[in-house]
């Protein structure tokens, strides 16, 4: 019998890649074609609701950093600027934020889970 030939992780990759930038490329056309008042109406709309479930989400520091967090659904939103201020304190050697993150959705009474 013959065995069947699976992709390897490299290629899993280089494809993963290219649907990524197809996507980049479509939202940055999208973007373009977006007329100033539907952009402003949809920021209108959507700003600070959750991506994933739509509740409000609240701003809170994290080590200096405004971090947008839905408390609904655990969700944590990291805008560019936001990502790019973690990398640059992870790169001077400071460590710790994911940890930081999972701390705000811990059970509110120790030793509870599933809450």
């Amino acid at each position: 019998m013959s065995e069947i030939n699976k992709p390897s992780h490299g290629e899993d990759e280089y494809f993963a890649k290219e649907e990524t930038e197809r996507k980049r490329a479509l939202a940055l056309k999208v973007k373009r074609e977006t007329s100033q008042a539907e952009a402003k109406r949809l920021k209108e709309l959507h700003f600070m609701r959750c991506p994933s479930c739509g509740h409000e989400m609240h701003e809170v520091p994290l080590r200096g950093v405004p971090v947008d967090v839905c408390f609904a659904c655990q969700g944590v939103f990291l805008s560019h600027g936001e990502l790019k201020e973690f990398q640059d304190q992870i790169a001077a050697g400071k460590r710790g934020v994911v940890a930081s993150i999972l701390n705000w959705f811990r059970p509110e009474v120790e030793g509870v889970k599933g809450k």
